[in-house]
């Protein structure tokens, strides 16, 4: 790790945060107006079904093939320079969708923020190289609850914002990446030693070779297929959430904003302060399983609620999914080098690209045929129900690879 220490070390800590807070709020604001805007682009809620999915997809595609790009360039160059100028390129993006007249422009706009965005991966290896192995559950978890604030704030004031101009959000959003911006170039040191760099490769760089790295080790490959199946369900939010909730619940703008804060504080809490002690005394793995299972249940529950009050009752036990992204970021951080992080948190969204692609594209076409006129109304929750099964099967398969890698370990002590 580069010697970080003392204040600069905190300045550090308190970018990386405020700025994923800001990039998330950045995002979280257009979240409860760009869908509605599709539909009446579209035409149709049918048919804005399976456009919101491709725009999602189109986002995902992005990141496939950029996050391996932009993960082995901060292994490079530095984290710095990367997180900087993606930052700034989603405040110029934002502006680009403020103004778009029709549905291609906002495309190109989906295009671009899927490219700025893969940035994220810098950010994860980042918080690896300025913290000690032990302490990364823990970080992630930090980093998580950044995100979830921002999940808090950004919904909300693109609910009330999307009540007075369905333009208007994007324009804050822009607003609120260019501050990121600022601040970051103020006080943002450097985290990755010069010594500890390493040269640029296509072959690594390339979404497939990236994905190589996942192969090293045993263990590695079955957490990468969690990740993989954890996106995939997770997906089925931004790709009908809002529009399903529009449909089933009658929820505008401003309900479907406070809803999406109120998953995000309860995010906030599981990853800022649970995950933490749990992880301290039943260890990443189990914490992992158990956040994965509960997620499962959750995500089910909201696909057969009758009333939206259920459904909000329901986020309760979906906040428990929070416990496994940063103790599977942390699992996968410790079968790495130091002068890996990168390439592995580009290889990781290189795998959350793929499940972002194949699964808004999925869930749009089934949110389409559930909502086809002279279906009843409570058909139109079964992608929900799918997504559960998916997260059910990631929370098996991490259950097993747990067993695995702790069987292993105490084999290797044992000798």
């Amino acid at each position: 790790m580069l010697a970080i220490t003392g204040s600069r070390r905190k300045a550090a800590i308190a970018f990386i945060l405020v700025a994923a807070a800001l990039d998330i709020v950045a995002m979280g604001i257009v979240i409860p107006v760009l869908p509605p805007l599709i539909e009446e682009f579209a035409g149709s809620q049918e048919r804005a079904g399976w456009i919101n999915g491709v725009f999602v997809a189109l986002w995902a595609a992005m990141q496939f093939v950029f996050s391996p790009i932009i993960g082995s360039l901060s292994d490079q160059h530095g984290r710095r320079p990367v997180i900087l100028v993606s930052t700034i390129g989603l405040s110029l993006d934002y502006t680009l969708m403020a103004v778009a007249p029709d549905l291609w422009w906002l495309a190109l706009g989906r295009i671009i923020a899927g490219i700025t965005t893969s940035s994220f991966t810098t950010v994860f290896a980042y918080m690896a190289d300025i913290t000690p192995p032990e302490g990364r559950a823990r970080a992630y978890g930090l980093i998580g609850a950044a995100f979830s604030a921002g999940f808090v704030a950004g919904p909300l004031m693109g609910g009330v914002l999307g009540e007075i101009s369905p333009r208007a959000p994007f324009w804050v959003a822009a607003g609120l990446s260019l501050v990121a911006f600022l601040y970051g170039l103020l006080v943002l040191p450097e985290s990755l030693a010069p010594e500890k760099r390493m040269t640029f490769s296509w072959r690594r760089a390339n979404p497939l070779g990236a994905l190589v790295l996942l192969r090293s080790h045993a263990e590695l490959g079955g957490l990468a297929l969690v990740n993989f199946l954890l996106h995939f369900a997770h997906h089925v939010f931004s790709a009908v959430f809002v529009l399903y909730a529009g449909y089933r619940y009658g929820w505008s703008a401003w309900h479907v904003g406070t809803l999406l804060a109120l998953v995000g504080v309860l995010d906030m809490l599981v990853q800022g302060v649970v995950v933490g002690p749990l992880v301290k005394r039943f260890g990443d793995r189990a914490v992992m399983v158990f956040g994965l299972f509960g997620g499962a249940v959750g995500i089910a529950w909201m696909g057969l609620a009758p009333t939206g009050a259920l459904f909000v009752a329901a986020m309760l036990p979906n906040a428990l999914w929070g416990l496994a992204m940063p103790t599977l970021q942390s699992l996968m951080t410790r079968l790495v080098s130091e002068s890996e992080q990168g390439q592995l948190q580009g290889a990781n969204m290189s795998v959350a690209s793929i499940a972002g692609i194949a699964s808004p594209l999925f869930f749009g076409a089934v949110y389409s045929w559930s909502v086809a006129p002279g279906l009843p109304i409570g058909r139109s929750g079964v992608s929900f129900l799918i997504a559960a099964l998916v997260l059910l099967g990631a929370a098996l398969i991490g259950w097993v690879v747990a067993h695995r890698a702790g069987r292993a370990e105490r084999a290797g002590a044992a000798a």
